[in-house]
């Protein structure tokens, strides 16, 4: 999910402006009921941080020559601090992501900044420590056994391995019968 609209600005190796526009029509909106309480349409914070993630990903690679400089590596953040909300985005507003480069490492960038709306600051962070990883390592995970992943039987019917003295989270219990109303 795209959560960066245009590049405003750009400082090689220094920094980045970007936009995002909220609007009514993303999927957090979806299934909103039309008369909530305004506080209730606030653009999730999860999402701005995830818009500003995303800025300072440009930044990053950006700075290090395009979305091909980090070869197989894939650009995620490692570490957030200093993360203060002091204001919401609702629909119709810009969130403007201000990024800069505090250090650029072998594998890894140290980035802070500020989101606002107009000229109210929404999120300051302190710090965004991001890092690249090799693509086959971070997507490897064991895959379940073909049982494990059509089964919805209780785990120690599956022989979960728990030893016999340990009970079980399901020991005793039988499902609920069906709401006959």
């Amino acid at each position: 999910m795209v959560l960066v609209d245009r590049v405003v600005g750009f400082d090689h190796s220094r920094a980045i402006e970007t936009a995002k526009a909220v609007t009514g029509s993303e999927p957090c909106y979806q299934d909103m009921a039309d008369d909530l309480p305004s506080d209730r349409y606030a653009y999730p914070r999860s999402m701005v941080l995830e818009s500003f993630g995303q800025s300072a990903a440009l930044l990053w690679l950006g700075s290090l020559g395009g979305p091909d400089a980090a070869g197989n590596g894939l650009p995620m953040v490692g570490r957030l601090r200093n993360c203060a909300f002091t204001g919401s985005a609702f629909p119709g507003d810009v969130i403007r992501h201000r990024v800069r480069v505090e250090r650029l490492v072998d594998d890894g960038a140290f980035m802070s900044g500020e989101s606002l709306v107009g000229d109210q600051v929404i999120l300051t962070v302190g710090s965004l420590i991001a890092v690249a990883r090799p693509a086959d390592v971070v997507t490897r995970r064991a895959a379940p056994s073909s049982a494990e992943a059509t089964s919805l039987t209780p785990p120690q019917a599956r022989g979960s391995g728990r030893p016999p003295h340990i009970p079980s989270p399901w020991s005793g219990r039988t499902p609920a019968a069906p709401d006959a109303s």
